[in-house]
């Protein structure tokens, strides 16, 4: 469990410095050669920091060949386009810059390209070791009450590999001790109520463990585009007047309850069920 919330964590800070390296790419590629980021709006993806070493600049671009592009985009298993259509986009009209900018765009951007491939190299091995441990505490063969809850989290719509890690690791004791109210409270998803007098106010909960808070609202919204009971209590509470934010944290909160009903029957996910539950608690 150590193991893997220090993976989690070390991904997290490895997940901003890939959003920092690109931000810059971006920036770079808006100056002089923005006709990529018509390609990929982010410059997140390995294939586009290939295809600039290919295609460092618009004059390059002009004596590009689509079976090139084809063979790269093959490589790097890229199907939701062709390479005709890489040329085209690329031999838009450039942009008219002062002599020298595309040379120092050029200059900096060859900077980038190792560091943007070191760390998604990195994030990869993070994703394959915290996959490995959490195929380890899921495995039946340890005979430990804690290694079905793997399973159990894992049966719940909108929980992935992320949400995985960072509830099982970030909140290990209080899944433990199945203690329900002591998680809403470290995840910041139970409200925060003050009263003075004739004055009541009940708002959200700031001091919590930030990265709970944050896997839980990414669970929420998950679980609200991909799970239809989670759907129809969304929806309801959007109906009544709550918020987009607060709705998933109500999701959120629904979807504890469920887990910790789980994991005291012992039991995996039942969306059928759910959808009953949700059908009544709507009538």
């Amino acid at each position: 469990m150590i193991q893997l919330r220090q993976l989690g964590r070390a991904d997290e800070e490895l997940a901003e410095e890939m959003s920092r390296l690109t931000n810059r790419l971006r920036d770079q590629l808006h100056r002089f050669f923005s006709q990529v980021l018509q390609l990929c709006p982010a410059a997140d993806e390995p294939w586009i920091w290939t295809l600039l070493e290919l295609v460092p600049t618009p004059s390059a671009a002009a004596r590009l060949k689509p079976r090139a592009v084809d063979k790269l985009l093959r490589q790097h298993r890229i199907r939701r386009i062709d390479g005709a259509q890489v040329v085209a986009t690329l031999q838009t009209t450039p942009l008219t810059v002062a002599p020298g900018v595309a040379e120092a765009a050029v200059a900096h951007i060859a900077l980038l390209r190792p560091r943007l491939r070191l760390v998604h190299s990195q994030r990869k091995h993070c994703a394959d070791e915290m996959d490995r441990l959490l195929d380890h505490l899921a495995s039946p063969a340890e005979g430990k009450a804690e290694h079905r809850d793997v399973e159990i989290l894992q049966s719940l719509p909108g929980v992935g590999r992320f949400v995985s890690v960072t509830v099982l690791a970030e909140a290990s004791s209080a899944l433990a001790d199945r203690d329900y109210t002591a998680l809403r409270g470290l995840s910041g998803i139970a409200p925060v109520t003050r009263q003075s007098g004739k004055s009541r106010i009940v708002g959200m909960r700031r001091g919590c463990n930030g990265r709970l808070r944050n896997a839980l609202y990414h669970w929420a919204r998950v679980a609200s585009q991909s799970d239809a009971p989670s759907r129809r209590y969304y929806d309801r509470l959007r109906a009544r007047g709550h918020k987009h934010a607060r709705a998933l944290r109500s999701l959120a909160d629904r979807l504890l309850r469920v887990l910790f009903a789980m994991l005291k029957a012992g039991a995996l996910y039942d969306a059928d069920r759910a959808g009953q539950a949700v059908a009544a608690e709507v009538a």
